[in-house]
């Protein structure tokens, strides 16, 4: 393996600072409809609300996870660049290895949030298709 320098792991950065608005918007977004569902269930309480609430609690739980592992995987790789500037190279090697590993966790529960997201979705597209045809 060629030397770990302090800019492999400085690459990163502009990454997950992208990623984390990303998952910072949907947190928001979330909130949002979570607020405007929670008018909606204290005016009727329709199963077709406990339904949406209940995915968007898994969906919330998800993004929370994406940005643990995402924040998590930043700060390993500043600790990264700080165990290479103080000339902690094979240490430097594994941390960086394990923030790459929490990289990839974090984008594989976005894989799975957005899978949610789009059942979710479907199941919208499908109940005002069905309206329509009445």
């Amino acid at each position: 393996m060629e030397e770990l320098t302090l800019t492999t792991p400085a690459l990163l950065f502009s990454a997950i600072s992208l990623v984390m608005l990303a998952y910072t918007n949907r947190f928001l977004a979330y909130a949002a409809v979570i607020r405007n569902l929670s008018e909606k269930y204290k005016e009727k309480k329709e199963q077709s609300l406990i339904r949406q609430i209940n995915n968007l609690k898994l969906r919330l739980q998800l993004t929370r996870w994406m940005q643990i592992f995402g924040i998590a995987s930043l700060l390993l790789c500043v600790l990264t660049m700080f165990l290479i500037y103080i000339d902690q190279h094979i240490v430097a090697i594994w941390i960086f290895g394990v923030a790459l590993l929490l990289l990839i966790l974090s984008l594989a529960f976005l894989i799975w949030e957005i899978q949610i997201s789009s059942k979710a979705l479907n199941h919208h597209l499908g109940d005002m298709e069905e309206h329509i045809r009445k």
